[in-house]
Parts: C-alpha cells; structure tokens; sequence
C-alpha cells in the first residue's frame, strides 16, 4: 500500500515543512524499531520515551520523512521534515486516510465509562453477529473481524493498530464495529481522525488516578469523546448516573438517555432477578435476560437501546438479546461441591460494590460470601482502601491477596488495602499473598451452598510481576478446586 505524502498533509495542521513532499508514502510507524524503508516517522511524546529522540534510528531504518513537534537540530538532505502542533493527533489523521477512512465505511460505536464497557461493546457485537451482519469488536478481552479472533493488548488499540483493523474488517465486509474507548485513549489521542456512528456513555466512579491525577481530570477525558461526535451521530447516557447530563451537554450528537431510576428515553425495571439471569421490563416489554444483577440491568438496557436507535424493531431486538451469555469473566460462575464461586473482573470500588450487591440480592439469607480481592501494582493507590472497606462490609469471610503486583512488593498493596479496615473487619479478614493459595484457602472456608466471589482478574490468564507474566486464570483453578 502507498500513498503520496502530499494527500496525506492536505488533511493536517502544519506549521512547518521542509522537503520535497511529492513523494510517496509505503507505510506509518511511531515507533523507530518497528521503521522500514519508505515509512513516514511520527515522533511521539509518551509517558515513558519521547518519539524525538529517536528519529536519527527512523531514518538510518529509511523513513523518508518525519511529522514531529520540535524542529531536530539537525539537517537531513533529501528528507522530508514536518512540523505539526501534536504529533499523536496527527498520527491518528494520517492513519486514517492511509486506510482510506475505514471508520466512515461502517457503522463505528464508541463505549466509554469506568465499568461495563466491555460486556456492552461485546454484546453489542454478539447481537449484531445475531442479527446476521458482518461485525467487528474492539475489546480488553479480544478484537474479532467477524468472527476472527484477534488478541487485545490494549483496551483500545494504538490509532495504527486502530486503522489498520477498521480496514480488515471493511475488507471483510463488516457493517459494524463495536469498540471499548478508554480514557487513556482519549487523552493520548488514539481515536483521533475516526468518524464515530455512536458513542454511549455507561458510567464514571473511581479509577485510573494513577493516570489523570484528578477525578476532574479523568471525568474530562471521558468528555471530550463526547464533545467531538458529530452531528450525524448518537450519544446514548446513563441518566442515573450523577455526571450523564454533564458528559454530553456540549455534543453535537443526538442525544439519547436510558436509567433505571429515572424518567428517560429508554427505562428497565428489574421485576427479578437470580444467579443465572433476570427478568426484566423494557420500555414495558417483558424478558429473560441470561445476565444477573443491577449492573448487568444498566448494560443490556443500554445494548437495547442502541440497537433501537440503529433502527432495529422491538422484537427481533428483545428475542436476539434474550439469548445472550455474559462476557468471560464478568460474573462467570461455576459450581462444585455445593459451593458457588463467581469469577468477576471487578477491580473498581463501583464495581466490586456492584457485584457483591448482586450476590445478596439473590442468596439465602444462610448463605455466607467469602471474597478473595487484590489490587493491581503501579496503577491507583487511593482505591485499594476502599475496595478492601466494601469487602468487608459487604462479606462474612475476605481473603485479601495479590492480582498483578507488577513493580510493586504485594505486602505492599495489602498493607495499603489493610488501612481500610477497622478493627473489627480485621478479625474477620485473612492475609495469604499467594493468589492460589488464597482461592484454595476460601474453598476449604466454605460451607455447602456458600458463594466464593474471586475479584480483580476476570478474564485474565496471567498474573504479572516485576515485568513477567505468567499463567494464572482464576476460573481454571476455582474449577479445578471444585471438582477434585
């Protein structure tokens, strides 16, 4: 595939440029290991390196010229030098008419929020898959064209990476892309240059102030996603939650809203529900939902919606979305010995909080929860005494123990998570590092007819520390543990 450096900048702010441009383009590369000859070099400020320090190695490894954002001390004859205000919004530009704007080909559907993302993106995309169109999904679980499946390193792909899938899957033939959008995403401007069909917002608690240092500033992340849909696009919001309004009041998109608590345009009652799913009333439609609990409410609700909103009818809606099994490792549960355990990706205050409120709403009152919960290394202390407090609270038995330590000690993290508690929840909390040891530890605790709620990791098969990962899948060794 080649393209001339001309068509390319015609799409871009620049406020520079040295070099004959009337050259053409083989391919795109931010990265200068990854160069090859004929390549237009993007130098990218990360959060660990900066692309400007390495675009002496793009072009030893033959880029014919670079889009950067400080002018190189150095002259290169016979290479083109374009200076641009950001150099990762540009890159998401210039990927997307590399491809030939792939994302205006289909029907592209934007999910952001701090929990529930990826089961909404995946029904979504299961649903369609139902409706019999070709469909794609970019997810933290997995990205599939059509039916291919894809493994996911990021929850959203690098805007190359991005690009280069949208093209796949309109090769394919797909009609549709479901997609996780992350707030880091957003801010490193990976989904810069994409024409989005839809965005839905599903909430905003407690995450990544790791990352954004603010709540403020994490909120306002989600938001510019929002503010830059355009006025041929939907913006569906949750209602209920505090900061729906706010996301979308400055979009050009049609604005839809679902709760439900309140009045909206798309509103469920939960008239019941158990561990195997719900029944549910949509815009008064009644139906069986193979998704327990309040949470799992709020992401169907909203995968109705917007097949409504895509122009789909009521029933063929309701009768597909009926069939529908959740999303590996969000409330998976498995059975055994008499004990229940559920596997469940919550690694959020919110969503730890939602899941255990879940489980008892659907227990017997003899029936005692015993929850095993980490938390991550390297990523957002402040929540680790609060996901610890909500354990507590809400359980009879809480083992805390390590998810992904990564660079940090796992005493550590617990000794973080510890601080939560009171005395009290202290006697009945339990400190044993090894994550299988921890789950095996909670299955000899447990009583016939007992709930195990194993949190943090969900689909994950691996557990990371000091750089290297190793496999560990909770659902495989709660398995095991219950049938030997």
């Amino acid at each position: 595939m080649n393209i001339n450096l001309k068509n390319i900048i015609k799409n871009i702010n620049y406020s520079e440029i040295s070099g004959n441009t009337d050259i053409s383009i083989s391919g795109l590369s931010f990265d200068s290991r990854n160069t090859k000859p004929g390549h237009l070099f993007f130098a990218v400020k990360g959060a660990k390196s900066d692309g400007h320090q390495f675009i002496n190695q793009a072009f030893d490894n033959g880029a014919v010229a670079v889009i950067c954002e400080i002018k190189p001390n150095q002259t290169y004859k016979d290479k083109v030098i374009i200076i641009v205000d950001n150099s990762a919004e540009t890159l998401g530009i210039a990927a997307s008419v590399f491809y030939g704007n792939p994302s205006s080909k289909l029907k592209l559907v934007g999910v952001t929020g701090t929990n529930g993302k990826t089961t909404v993106a995946t029904l979504l995309y299961k649903l369609f898959l139902k409706f019999g169109y070709k469909t794609g999904l970019l997810s933290t679980v997995a990205n599939y064209i059509n039916e291919q499946k894809i493994s996911a390193t990021h929850t959203t792909p690098d805007s190359l990476s991005f690009n280069k899938l949208l093209f796949d899957m309109v090769n394919e033939g797909c009609e549709y892309c479901f997609v996780e959008v992350s707030s880091h995403a957003i801010h490193q401007k990976r989904i810069a240059g994409l024409n989005f069909a839809g965005g839905i917002f599903t909430n905003i608690t407690h995450d990544h102030l790791d990352y954004h240092n603010t709540f403020a500033e994490y909120i306002k992340a989600k938001k510019i996603f929002f503010d830059t849909l355009s006025s041929e696009a939907f913006a569906l919001y949750n209602d209920d939650d505090k900061n729906g309004k706010m996301m979308v009041q400055n979009t050009k998109a049609k604005k839809f809203s679902y709760s439900l608590k309140t009045m909206s345009d798309y509103k469920a009652k939960v008239l019941e529900t158990l561990i195997d799913g719900s029944l549910l009333e949509i815009n008064k439609n009644e139906f069986w939902t193979l998704l327990p609990g309040i949470f799992n409410a709020y992401n169907v609700l909203s995968v109705y919606a917007v097949a409504h909103i895509l122009g789909f009818e009521n029933e063929i809606i309701l009768t597909n979305l009926s069939s529908l099994k959740s999303v590996d490792g969000r409330f998976d549960t498995i059975s055994g010995k008499g004990i229940t355990a559920i596997v469940d990706y919550a690694h959020t205050p919110d969503a730890l909080e939602n899941v255990l409120n879940t489980i008892i709403n659907i227990k017997d009152k003899n029936e005692n929860i015993i929850t095993v919960v980490g938390a991550g290394g390297d990523r957002d202390k402040t929540k680790r005494p609060e996901m610890a407090k909500i354990a507590a609270k809400m359980s009879n038995k809480i083992i805390l123990t390590s998810d992904n330590p990564r660079t940090e000690n796992p005493e550590d993290i617990l000794d973080d998570m510890m601080e939560g508690l009171s005395d009290e929840e202290k006697s009945k909390t339990l400190r044993i590092t090894d994550r299988k040891e921890a789950i095996r530890t909670a299955t000899m605790l447990a009583k016939e007819k007992d709930i195990i709620l194993i949190a943090g990791k969900g689909h994950e098969n691996y557990q990371e520390t000091n750089g290297i990962r190793i496999h560990f899948d909770d659902k495989e060794i709660i398995t095991e543990l219950l049938k030997s």
